[in-house]
């Protein structure tokens, strides 16, 4: 296979860019709503019992789907346990061409993909563009990973006489959770980097987003994938928790809360009648992401990036910046120039070029963020709020300073477009805020000495630390992901040492001195 590259963003500044994304659209609203199945090997269940919606036009349904049940939950795994031993002897190589045909498969519909993201999980644009790209990146980088794990692993000491080999081996089925606000790249990511090791999947998309699930699937079987190594669950947290508890699933791949997350764990750590594999918990959960501006910041560069790290897609990326710790020679300059840029912020439908911050997910989001908001300007300041549409799931981007370090709204992941800005004393003072955390998921630092670099670096528990740049994008294979802490076992997605997850080791060791002749 050819190296690694990352898949190219659509350039939306170019109009014929934009309109190969409209068209998509054009074509994909007749279309809606989409009918999604309980997919379980051949046999597929449709129904309307799971209903999702355009959160920027509610009374528009995306996909209607038939419910999962745990009794689904159950068959499916066995279906992926019976199915498992195939798949697992399959070369890998044959595995690897099967996950890069899935990614052809993805580039052919990468505009309809895209658009199906803005209607169903209300990303602007460039945001699910990059989301599609993102799912193309994981099955290439999964797919030349597995072949380098499995067919060359590590080299052990050998002295006179005595041969060693460590190889790794699928674990068997694995439970893919997944979220909605990645809706194609993380789902279709956990799954590819456990069909690429040889395990069997099966998937539960968020109940937000079960037609951007389904296609995921539909383009892993249409690439070969055979039905009995990987399913599909739409369904509820029930059907998540029955995956959890079957004592045939060896690996759980997890993205989302930190309260689902943790009890993800404490469940998966229980061992049922019958099951024979301690369960492995692949867990990526939130953050509350702290960005630290030193004194010497250069604030043209720092408003623009921490302004995008938090706003985009209206704040809904556990990467997202949350906390601005500024220093206080600089703090009310800064705080200033970012209530004007808030101010400028596009608020509008994700179907719309220029949209910067569209509706959150849905009701419940909306009323959570906006009760914080209002938390906000009761403990603190309001420096910057601007109006947003009274249809659709939408919440005022808002600015808010001045608050006790107690506060909920400094503490609790909020995810929604709510940005705090705190005068701290220096880079010390910042770095022991950060510490107190219980997350540890990504950081920024604006700055340009290059000891204060090294000092965070070395300090800084989180996973993924950004110098001067914004803290959300990672890129497979530039910027592995994945959280400390509570924030998520240190998975990190998109890097060499993910699929060790997806695999267990074996060591044989031969005697190599043979005493006579081997008889004919």
């Amino acid at each position: 296979m050819k190296p690694f590259v990352n898949e190219p963003i659509l350039e939306l500044r170019r109009a014929p860019h934009r309109q190969l994304l409209l068209d998509a659209l054009a074509a994909l609203d007749p279309q809606l709503p989409l009918r999604v199945p309980v997919w379980i090997g051949e046999d597929r269940r449709e129904g309307d019992d799971l209903i999702s919606t355009d959160p920027g036009n509610p009374d528009r349904v995306v996909a209607t789907s038939a419910v999962a049940t745990p009794d689904d939950a159950r068959r499916a795994v066995d279906a992926a346990h019976a199915g498992f031993r195939g798949w697992a002897e399959t070369p890998v190589t044959d595995r690897a061409e099967i996950l890069a045909r899935a990614a052809g498969i993805l580039r052919g519909r990468r505009h309809m993909l895209a658009a199906l993201a803005v209607r169903e999980c209300a990303k602007p644009w460039a945001e699910a563009d990059a989301d599609v790209c993102e799912a193309i990146d994981f099955l290439e980088y999964y797919a030349r990973a597995a072949i380098e794990v499995q067919d060359h692993g590590p080299k052990l000491i050998e002295p006179p006489g005595e041969r060693n080999e460590l190889k790794y081996f699928p674990r068997g089925v694995c439970a893919v959770i997944a979220p909605w606000n990645f809706p194609i790249a993380i789902p279709l990511g956990m799954t590819a980097a456990a069909l690429a090791t040889g395990n069997t999947a099966v998937l539960k998309p968020a109940e937000q987003s079960p037609g951007c699930g389904y296609e995921i699937i539909r383009a892993l079987r249409e690439a070969g994938v055979p039905p009995s190594a990987v399913h599909l669950l739409p369904g509820e947290g029930d059907v998540g928790a029955a995956l959890v508890d079957h004592p045939d699933v060896a690996t759980i791949a997890f993205t989302g809360s930190g309260a689902v997350g943790l009890k993800i764990i404490e469940q998966a750590a229980k061992v049922r009648p019958g099951q024979r594999e301690l369960k492995r918990v692949v867990c990526e959960m939130g953050g509350k992401n702290c960005v630290i501006v030193d004194a010497d910041a250069d604030l043209d560069d720092a408003v623009p990036a921490i302004v995008a790290s938090k706003f985009l897609y209206a704040g809904q990326k556990c990467s997202a910046a949350d906390r601005i710790l500024a220093h206080e020679a600089i703090a009310e300059g800064l705080l200033e120039r970012l209530a004007g840029a808030v101010a400028t912020l596009q608020v509008g439908q994700a179907d719309t070029f220029g949209t910067d911050v569209p509706p959150v997910i849905e009701r419940e989001a909306q009323e959570r963020v906006v009760a914080m908001a209002a938390m906000a300007g009761e403990q603190g300041t309001i420096a910057a709020q601007v109006d947003a549409p009274d249809s659709g799931w939408f919440v005022p981007p808002t600015l808010a300073a001045n608050l006790a370090p107690d506060s909920p709204v400094l503490t609790d992941e909020i995810f929604g477009p709510l940005l705090t800005v705190e005068a701290v004393a220096g880079v010390d003072d910042a770095l022991e805020r950060i510490d107190r955390l219980g997350y540890a998921l990504t950081s920024g630092l604006f700055a340009r000495n290059p000891r204060t670099v090294e000092q965070v670096a070395r300090r800084n528990p989180v996973g993924n630390l950004y110098v001067n740049r914004s803290i959300t994008g990672a890129m497979v294979g530039r910027q592995p992901f994945g959280g400390n802490r509570l924030s998520g076992s240190g998975t990190k997605a998109g890097g060499p040492d993910y699929l060790l997850h997806f695999v267990e080791p074996r060591v044989v060791t031969e005697n190599t001195v043979r005493h006579g002749l081997v008889v004919e």
